[in-house]
């Protein structure tokens, strides 16, 4: 009898159809070669089968055959429907250019619909060109929208301008709706191309309600706004207080010098801190999480909420939580001057910025001040005596904050870690939500500080794991794609920076130099923008598969429990395996076989999180450029295109000269130089150039803005070049083991 595990038979099932000599067969031929014939394992080869085929990974011709997807010549892909109506689709399991797919060519696929497209033999371009075969999944199910009618029967005028078709509401499917109110309409039927038909789910409010339109973007990304009634319940029965029971096999930590720094606005505190030197001249620092884990027990209502929200989303002026705020705010939060449980990690650190020792461990603490970035940074940057008074006794700790994140900081730039250092925007709103002001968030020492010691502690957390061998989920970043890096190189050669060296070898410590190399430039900004465009996603997954950004081989979350499921999933597996020592082959095995699906939906809710964060963060820019038609600003040219020029005003905000409204020329777009050349005139805008700006344009509604250009500074381009070197400073990082206490390890 064959009992393998999942793995193993997908494994098996690929590499029998990768053969040059596999011919299309059916399950029980298939079962038949990997000698799966007994009932147990057919039914979980029949089992990997369905699941290789939902991933489009294999296909089934009419006679029930399977052979891999691209033998049937077309291969699985994303479609994005551009505002134009044409499309682009990403593959699934290539990370290759995006196929343009032209309108004639799109048969019926709609945004975001799950396609098998057609690859178009000698295209050339841009892109590689496509057409949709078969659309096997569609991506729209509701969509968002105000209601009208016409002759009386009932539209829905979206705001989404990827999708293209009407959408009809007969009135019977109206709910109730009048015209002008924010509806939330479920497709029901696919009537052709350019119809479809759906019915009003849900009713939001009037178009005029203040915050109606960052509800309504929620909405759109089908975000959970609201939790359901068994979840309120469950978290309304959860003590508010720390109990004596709740401190059996904890270590009482409550005399200690802890606190946590966060935002002014921060309600939920996942972290507290604490540094002290030692005797021998190393630092103890001391990580401090929120235990999420032990009030969020596994499959209870809130936990199942939890999985499927993934994260907190923040969106301008509120947060729509992964768990209710009775926890997030309330008893989880590691409020000042109260009893909270946590989960701990201590590090002994030397003056090398390496971790000689360290402790993983339950712990009750009491935080002695709520502190913010805005006063740590008056204490340690601005030297402001009221500041300093106001928290005396604390002063000492912060100053040896600072020594630590020095010494943690050198030491992550000396082995290569990329410091992106990309702009965020922070839109002040009114109470009806109306965006007063956009300005950047600055990060000064205090920010750094947290974010130092907050990534110590998911390093060591992670390489603990990763020599236990244990069931496990991490943070992983790969390599990014050789051909993103040589458009990389391109862009940076068009603002002045010849880099030398092998674009698909390249250390991230290089990426790294290049970004102190124009730290303060007028560029810096773009730069980093493109950077990071040109690497791979972040992402989940159960295997340790390191971190290139951060030029590490071990990562993972463990620092954020109340707003990232995978933290609290992370909290949840040390509870089991560290401290109550559950490590039998059967824990394991569930373990082994859960982690993969919660690494691929945290993963998918993070990315539909961001793209909300975005859009919303669109649309305010916009609303706030509508008061500022005719208004003059600086920037710098951002990105260079066929259709105009994108440029970025100093706060962030980013705005497109359209080429048709360049009228004083006739302008052609050179990539090889990211400019556009007037054919007359021969005036030059390139990437980088500083211009003046006029607003002529802006629409809450498109997320758009437009401006013209009203002058240009240019720049005084000297060619600058880069050595990229494809090898770490001390050669490759290996894997060697701590030295330091494990604890609780069997």
């Amino acid at each position: 009898m064959h009992r393998l595990s999942g793995e193993v038979v997908r494994d098996r099932i690929l590499e029998l159809m990768q053969n040059p000599n596999y011919k299309r067969m059916t399950v029980s031929e298939i079962a038949e070669v990997l000698g799966y014939n007994d009932s147990a394992s057919f039914k979980e080869l029949a089992k990997t089968i369905v699941s290789l085929e939902e991933e489009y990974y294999i296909y089934r011709d009419k006679q029930d055959r399977y052979d891999l997807i691209e033998r049937f010549g077309f291969k699985p892909g994303v479609i994005q429907i551009t505002k134009k109506g044409f499309g682009f689709v990403t593959l699934l399991h290539e990370d290759t250019d995006d196929i343009y797919i032209p309108k004639n060519d799109l048969n019926g696929a709609m945004n975001q619909d799950t396609v098998l497209v057609v690859i178009h033999k000698g295209t050339s371009g841009a892109s590689p060109e496509g057409e949709i075969y078969k659309v096997v999944k569609r991506g729209s199910h509701h969509l968002i929208g105000i209601y009208y009618e016409h002759n009386n029967v009932g539209y829905l005028k979206t705001d989404d301008q990827h999708f293209h078709a009407q959408v009809m509401i007969n009135k019977n499917n109206a709910r109730g709706a009048m015209p002008n109110h924010v509806v939330k309409v479920e497709i029901i039927k696919y009537l052709s191309d350019n119809l479809v038909e759906g019915k009003v789910s849900e009713i939001l409010g009037h178009k005029n309600d203040p915050g109606i339109d960052i509800l309504a973007v929620a909405h759109k990304y089908n975000l959970r706004t609201t939790f359901p009634e068994e979840v309120m319940n469950h978290a309304a029965m959860i003590n508010d207080v720390v109990t004596d029971a709740d401190l059996v096999g904890r270590r009482d930590l409550r005399n200690e010098i802890i606190v946590t720094i966060d935002g002014e606005d921060a309600k939920d505190l996942d972290d507290a801190v604490t540094v002290r030197k030692l005797d021998n001249g190393n630092y103890l620092l001391g990580v401090h999480i929120a235990d999420v884990s032990y009030y969020v027990k596994e499959n209870d209502p809130i936990d199942i909420e939890a999985f499927k929200r993934g994260t907190s989303v923040y969106l301008v002026d509120r947060v729509i939580p992964m768990i209710p705020h009775r926890l997030s705010n309330g008893i989880c939060s590691l409020n000042p001057h109260v009893d909270r449980l946590v989960i701990s990690c201590e590090m002994e650190i030397n003056t090398d910025g390496e971790v000689v020792k360290y402790e993983i461990f339950p712990a009750v603490i009491n935080s002695k001040a709520r502190m913010t970035y805005t006063n740590v940074n008056k204490i340690l940057v601005d030297n402001d005596e009221d500041v300093k008074k106001e928290y005396e006794e604390l002063v000492p700790l912060f100053q040896v904050m600072a020594e630590l994140f020095h010494i943690l900081n050198n030491k992550r730039k000396k082995r290569g870690a990329i410091n992106f250092d990309s702009p965020e925007a922070k839109i002040i709103v009114d109470e009806k939500g109306k965006p007063l002001e956009v300005q950047l968030r600055t990060r000064d020492i205090a920010e750094q500080i947290i974010e130092e010691f907050m990534l110590c502690a998911n390093e060591t957390v992670a390489e603990h794991f990763h020599w236990l061998n244990y069931p496990f989920l991490y943070r992983v970043h790969e390599d990014p794609n050789p051909d993103k890096i040589k458009r990389f190189f391109r862009l940076c050669e068009a603002l002045g920076y010849k880099i030398k060296g092998k674009e698909n070898v390249v250390h991230p410590k290089a990426f790294q130099e290049l970004l102190e190399l124009v730290a303060n430039t007028k560029e810096e900004a773009v730069i980093n923008t493109m950077l990071i465009r040109s690497m791979a996603k972040a992402r989940y997954s159960e295997q340790s598969l390191g971190h290139y950004g951060l030029a590490t081989e071990y990562y993972t979350h463990f620092t954020s429990p109340i707003r990232r499921y995978p933290d609290t999933i992370v909290h949840r597996l040390i509870r089991e395996f560290l401290f109550e020592s559950k490590c039998d082959e059967e824990n394991f095995a569930k373990y082994a076989g859960l982690l993969r699906d919660i690494a691929e939906q945290t993963s998918r809710c993070e990315r539909i999180a961001e793209d909300c964060e975005r859009e919303v963060e669109a649309m305010k820019k916009a609303e706030y450029m509508e008061e500022h038609i005719n208004e003059e600003f600086d920037g710098i040219i951002s990105s260079v295109t066929n259709w105009g020029l994108y440029v970025e005003l100093p706060n962030s905000i980013e705005g497109l000269v359209h080429v048709l409204d360049m009228t004083d020329d006739y302008y052609n777009f050179d990539e090889r130089t990211m400019s556009l050349i007037g054919e007359r005139t021969k005036r030059i805008y390139r990437l980088g150039d500083e211009v003046r700006v006029r607003v002529i344009g802006a629409s809450k509604e498109t997320r758009e803005i437009d401006f013209e250009i009203v002058g240009i500074k240019g720049r005084k381009r000297k060619k600058t070049v880069v050595e990229i070197d494809d090898k770490p400073q001390n050669g490759k990082r290996k894997h060697k083991s701590k030295k330091g206490k494990k604890v609780n390890k069997k």
